[in-house]
């Protein structure tokens, strides 16, 4: 088995947590970061085991970049 290394973008919404994996546009969520995180790598887990090669063909993107822009408002 071979691992790799996916993102994960975890936002606080209400009283938990929704996390992304962008890179397969797979989504979950938890009470806490970690549990929301955790809770993410089952369901990519899940993503694997489900999908077809195609499925994760078409979905898988793998130039995924994070950073930080400044916009004025208010």
């Amino acid at each position: 088995m071979v691992l790799k290394s996916y993102t994960a973008i975890v936002e606080k919404d209400g009283s938990s947590y929704v996390a992304l994996c962008p890179e397969l546009d797979v989504a979950s969520q938890g009470e806490t970061v970690e549990s929301a995180t955790a809770n993410l790598k089952e369901a990519v887990e899940l993503f694997f085991e489900c999908a077809d090669s195609t499925e994760v063909e078409r979905r898988l993107h793998t130039q995924v970049c994070i950073t930080h822009f400044e916009a004025p408002h208010g």
